[in-house]
């Protein structure tokens, strides 16, 4: 069931949206070469906990930390370890979420450390613009698929692929509610966008083939090919004037 927020409802989710977008800035920032993707995590929580937020992740379905951090073919839910050092020319997706006064703010980058491959930067480059080219057509009286086959046309024109085993969702008092938002579909398709929902828009992406397998520890999701996946996501409000990004540091 879809659930419509209420004015009060978005304004504290754009609170808790404010806090998880600045956490995402904070990690990103540490993405240097020879940093652990545990010491990331460590000053996610302690950033999102001085807050007066609960880092949403942390104990999700079991996952050990409050942040996930994603290296090179990694495509999502990279557990972070002090054993995972960043090295020069990574890229590093970081999805990060804060539950703030009942409600979640859901975010994820990919963050260069240091020069990358032009290879790396074009597949970041177009995970990006992907991103809000779905977010433009997150539009009252469009439908889901909409959004889908808008970064679906975007990312296989420029020759990749979009992850199908994992997709956007919708966001609110729990980080995980109806609608699903696949980042692939059939313009006038799917669940109708009214005023008052509020969506995770995410696209995976990846520079080969899009097939994906999960690793043995549940969660480390990797490309069936070893090439390179890029991940960006921002939580968005359907309002009558338009999607309202809801996921921004100010």
């Amino acid at each position: 069931m879809v659930v419509l927020k209420t004015k009060r409802e978005l304004s504290a989710m754009r609170e808790a949206g404010k806090i998880s977008s600045r956490a995402l800035r904070l990690a990103g920032e540490a993405v240097q070469p020879g940093v652990s993707t545990w010491e990331i995590d460590r000053l996610v929580r302690e950033f999102i906990e001085k807050q007066g937020a609960v880092p949403t992740f942390l104990g999700y379905g079991g996952f050990p930390a409050s942040s996930c951090i994603s290296v090179n073919n990694v495509v999502i839910h990279g557990i972070p370890s002090k054993d995972a050092v960043i090295r020069q020319g990574d890229i590093v997706s970081i999805d990060i979420g804060a539950t703030y006064e009942g409600f979640v703010g859901d975010n994820a980058w990919t963050f260069p450390c240091g020069d990358v491959s032009q290879e790396a930067q074009a597949l970041m480059d177009a995970t990006r613009e992907a991103l809000f080219e779905g977010i433009q057509a997150a539009r009252p009286g469009n439908r889901i698929g909409d959004i889908g086959s808008t970064v679906q046309r975007y990312v296989e024109a420029r020759g990749y692929s979009v992850v199908r085993d994992f997709v956007g969702h919708g966001v609110g008092a729990k980080m995980h509610e109806d609608p699903s938002v696949p980042n692939y579909g059939t313009p006038g398709r799917g669940v109708r966008l009214l005023p008052g929902m509020t969506i995770a828009i995410e696209p995976m992406i990846n520079a080969g083939v899009k097939e994906v397998k999960v690793l043995k520890d549940g969660w480390t999701t990797v490309t069936a090919d070893g090439k390179l996946s890029a991940h960006f996501e921002h939580s968005v409000a359907i309002t009558e004037n338009g999607p309202v990004i809801l996921t921004l540091p100010d």
